[in-house]
């Protein structure tokens, strides 16, 4: 049975349940990361240099890096779904995956450190650049959502899986936002498949 490592409220072991979820997959999860520990552990280490969650063991063959694995994942077990088939429609489900890690992400995660998980930890200044930089970020995807109904196209792909938590975290933390009713069709569009409020309803911690 593949197995996980990485704690519920990981935005980034968030995608990979998410996947596992919808693509029906069984496997066992161990909590690692923050108040579990285990990362740092000469055992975990050796399948994960860089001390971070998520890592999966899928009989015996070792991954980390999340968007990685949700790609693996959809691509054995989700050809023609999760993983499209065809070379454009996958290119523009990968574009929304890596555009998650590179262009979303930092910004939203400095945000949310600074209102959540260490308040006012982040000088001012910088803070309001990254919100700034993080509300930019959330009008081109308000923008891409008015083209089509998903991040892939005409289907749920594995870019929803990535894009969901990230989406989820931005809508529930405490400041204002403008209305983005794109943004919100898609998100409560993610919200009624039936894995998605088990992985994504959890409290911001």
């Amino acid at each position: 049975m593949l197995k996980l490592w990485g704690r519920t409220n990981s935005l980034n072991v968030q995608k990979v349940l998410f996947c596992l979820g919808e693509l029906g997959l069984p496997y066992e999860r161990v909590d690692a990361g923050m108040q579990f520990g285990v990362v740092k552990s000469a055992e975990y280490m050796a399948m994960n240099p860089n001390s971070v969650v998520p890592t999966i063991d899928d009989d015996g063959f070792v991954l980390w890096e999340s968007n990685v694995i949700v790609r693996y994942l959809a691509a054995k077990h989700g050809a023609g779904a999760l993983w499209p088939v065809d070379p454009r429609a996958r290119a523009q489900a990968d574009r929304w995956m890596d555009w998650q890690q590179t262009s979303h992400n930092p910004m939203l995660t400095k945000v949310f450190w600074n209102l959540v998980r260490q308040p006012g930890g982040v000088p001012q200044d910088e803070f309001n650049d990254a919100c700034a930089k993080v509300e930019r970020a959330m009008d081109i995807l308000e923008e891409a959502l008015a083209r089509s109904p998903w991040l892939g196209g005409d289907q749920f792909t594995m870019a929803e899986c990535v894009m969901a938590p990230g989406v989820h975290r931005y809508l529930h933390l405490p400041m204002e936002r403008k209305e983005r009713p794109q943004v919100t069709r898609w998100y409560e569009a993610v919200l009624q498949r039936p894995v998605a409020k088990n992985i994504l309803l959890l409290p911001l911690t």
